[in-house]
C-alpha cells in the first residue's frame, strides 16, 4: 500500500493544494506539528455541511474540495489526507457509520434516520503508529451544540465525541468499514443507496443531491 501517493482524488500535486501546504514545507517543523496544524486548518476553515451528497468523481478531488467553503465528513477527510501526503506524512481514508443523538431533527427529516453513513475520518501514520482523527466538526459548530471540539495532539486518537458538555450522549460509531488507500466511490454509492433508498425515489441516476 502506498499512503503517500498522489492520486486522482488525493491530487496534492495540484496548485491549489500546494498553496494550502506551503507554510508546512518547513523542514524544521516535525511531522507531528505539521499534522496538528493541518488538522486544525481543515477542521475549522471548512465548515461541516452534511446535506449535500455527490456521486460525481470530480467533487471528491481534494483540489475541488479546497475551493469550497464547506464540506461533509468524507470531503474534509479527503482534503486533510491530501495535505498530509503532500508534506510526506502517510495518511488514508477510514469509513464507518455513526449515530447522532443531539440536534437530529433535520437529519431525520432529510435522511429518514439519525445515522450517517459512510462517515469519513482520517488515519495518519505518526511515530510508528496509525492514529484515527476526524476533522469534520468545526469549532464554531461544536460551540453551537455545546460539544467540545476534537483536539488532535499528534499522539492519541481523536475521532469520536461521545458526549456533549452536559454529559448527554452525542455520537456513537455503529459500524466500521475499514480503511482505504484511495477513495472507494463505488462502495460509497452502494452504501448510500442501501441506507437512504428514499433519496433515489425521483431519479436513481442523479449524481447530485442537495437535501
Amino acid at each position: 500500500m502506498n499512503y503517500l501517493k498522489n492520486t486522482y482524488y488525493f491530487d496534492y500535486e495540484s496548485e491549489v493544494i500546494q498553496q494550502l501546504i506551503v507554510a508546512y514545507k518547513d523542514d524544521a517543523m516535525s511531522h507531528k506539528d505539521k499534522a496538528i496544524n493541518l488538522y486544525n486548518k481543515v477542521r475549522d476553515h471548512w465548515k461541516y455541511a452534511p446535506y449535500n451528497i455527490s456521486f460525481s468523481k470530480e467533487n471528491y478531488k481534494a483540489s475541488i474540495i479546497a475551493q469550497k467553503k464547506s464540506g461533509n465528513c468524507v470531503e474534509k477527510s479527503i482534503l486533510l489526507i491530501a495535505c498530509l501526503r503532500a508534506v510526506g506524512i502517510p495518511a488514508r481514508l477510514h469509513l464507518g457509520k455513526v449515530k447522532n443523538h443531539i440536534a437530529v431533527e433535520r437529519l431525520i427529516e432529510k435522511f429518514g434516520s439519525n445515522e450517517l453513513t459512510p462517515h469519513g475520518m482520517v488515519n495518519v501514520y505518526l511515530n510508528s503508529k496509525w492514529l484515527k482523527l476526524s476533522p469534520a466538526f468545526n469549532a464554531s459548530l461544536c460551540e453551537k451544540f455545546n460539544v467540545a471540539p476534537l483536539v488532535f495532539d499528534g499522539e492519541h486518537h481523536s475521532f469520536l465525541q461521545s458526549y456533549n458538555n452536559e454529559g448527554n450522549l452525542f455520537m456513537e460509531y455503529t459500524d466500521d468499514y475499514g480503511h482505504f488507500e484511495d477513495v472507494p466511490l463505488d462502495f460509497m454509492k452502494k452504501n448510500i443507496k442501501e441506507h437512504y433508498p428514499h433519496i433515489f425515489d425521483v431519479d436513481e441516476n442523479m449524481t447530485e443531491f442537495k437535501l
